[in-house]
């Protein structure tokens, strides 16, 4: 799904959150549930979605 989005995603417990902007919703949250990236996400082992927003283009995103 190419669709500029924002995104929330936590660990288990809910006690870290990390926000996000993509342009690929399902292939970000993917990469993140199977620590693709070496990044904070991955550290924190971020992999719940709790919140995402689609927009029309990524400027109203952003």
């Amino acid at each position: 799904m190419k669709q500029p989005a924002i995104y929330i995603i936590s660990n288990v417990h809910n006690t870290v959150l990390y926000i996000g902007v993509t342009s690929n919703l399902v292939q970000r949250i993917y990469q993140h549930k199977e620590k693709l990236i070496g990044s904070f996400s991955a550290k924190y082992n971020l992999t719940k979605l709790v919140y995402f927003e689609l927009f029309n283009d990524m400027e109203n995103a952003i």
